[in-house]
């Protein structure tokens, strides 16, 4: 069985990939378990000073899996501990840079964008297109887009479920470096080494710092986000949405 995500060490830096190219890198249950334990090995190894978030194939990552959502994986997805994929609301220590190419749509948006830095290709796009799905983008899409970019256009993203690419990222300061088609993984990895080249307790320390304003009060806006998520999880939408994306057919929405 093809592991479904990889882990390798360039000195004391962790590469960790997804690896479900034919599924275009989408979340499962078996991936998010694999990413759990992924970044559980970042964090206790002290070895390991900062870490590379890339994938197989053509996609950074799809987001999540829909035929596993239709198969009642959800939950397992979902509900765990980290968050969607064991990451988007984990605590971490450590820097963790995407390199997306590409696309990062939906989850794997945000599974991007609960990195600490993106490096990104010309050619990647991204997107949250969760309403087109009937769902809300939960992960934390809604709550971080609008924390990093100006609400109005986050608000136009978030709503209309478009896509965007690199070069508008960068002009909302959702990236921090770009690079030339083939060349994510390379120039993540290069940041990674201008950052491990110093020293560990003090790229942990301002890292914590840095991220301090954010997160006191994000407690209770988690909370809401799941009282939000669940709602429409529970909806008989939310599994139109699903099913009409693997019947490749046009949605039929009940507000239900």
């Amino acid at each position: 069985m093809t592991e479904p995500v990889l882990f390798e060490t360039d000195g004391n830096i962790a590469i960790i990939t997804l690896n479900r190219p034919d599924r275009r890198n989408a979340v499962n249950v078996d991936l998010a378990d694999a990413l759990t334990a992924a970044i559980d090995r970042l964090e206790s190894d002290p070895a390991l000073d900062v870490g590379v978030l890339t994938g197989n194939g053509k996609v950074f990552c799809a987001g999540m899996d829909l035929a596993a959502f239709a198969d009642g994986q959800q939950d397992a997805i979902l509900n765990r501990a980290g968050g969607f994929g064991g990451l988007t609301e984990r605590h971490r220590t450590k820097p963790l840079i995407a390199a997306v190419h590409g696309a990062a749509l939906a989850g794997g948006f945000e599974i991007a964008i609960a990195c600490d830095m993106i490096v990104a290709e010309e050619t990647a796009r991204f997107g949250v297109p969760e309403v087109i799905r009937g769902l809300i983008a939960g992960a934390g899409g809604a709550l971080r887009l609008a924390e990093l970019v100006p609400q109005a256009r986050a608000r136009e993203i978030l709503l209309t479920g478009r896509l965007f690419d690199t070069a508008e990222a960068w002009d909302l300061g959702l990236i921090s470096r770009r690079c030339a088609e083939g060349q994510a993984k390379d120039a993540a990895v290069q940041l990674a080494r201008e950052i491990a080249a110093n020293a560990p307790l003090a790229v942990r320390g301002t890292l914590a710092t840095s991220k301090l304003l954010r997160d006191i009060p994000s407690q209770a806006a988690w909370a809401e986000n799941a009282r939000l998520l669940k709602t429409c999880l529970d909806s008989q939408d939310a599994l139109e949405g699903a099913r009409a994306f693997l019947e490749r057919r046009p949605p039929v929405w009940t507000g239900r």
